[in-house]
């Protein structure tokens, strides 16, 4: 009989090892990179200066008290919705601005919207105070 020269037996066992080492070396790769890829996004923040006013523009506005002023007169919303719609039809490129106490409510100033929305206006401007300034 003859003698293998190299007895083998078969492998009963994983050598966890090498894994282990990849997955340490990925976790440290990783680990570098996290602040590189963080503040390496570049965001553009908002700038704080509005648009200026454009030339033609009428503005509607609501008070503390909840009265409609347009055109430097207290009017109703029915009455709003005619002279808005007067104004679209005479010149159609007036730009409208709305301005809103603070202290009135979301609802109010959504209804104005829809008033203004009916009128044939698209587009409103919502006129805000910067920040900071009281």
């Amino acid at each position: 009989m003859r003698k293998r020269r190299f007895q083998s037996s078969p492998f009963d066992q994983i050598n966890m090892i090498p894994l282990i080492d990849i997955t340490f070396f990925l976790l440290i790769i990783f680990l570098m990179m996290m602040p590189i890829i963080e503040y390496g996004t570049s965001v553009a923040p908002p700038e704080l200066n509005s648009n200026p006013l454009p030339e033609d523009y009428k503005t509607v506005a609501i008070d503390k008290d909840g009265r409609l002023i347009y055109d430097k007169r207290v009017i109703t919303q029915e009455q709003l919705l005619d002279e808005l719609r007067k104004l679209k039809s005479n010149s159609p490129k007036t730009t409208l601005l709305l301005r809103a106490d603070g202290a009135r409510s979301y609802k109010e100033v959504i209804s104005l919207m829809k008033t203004i929305k009916n009128s044939g206006y698209k587009n409103i401007s919502l006129v805000t105070q910067a920040e900071g300034a009281n």
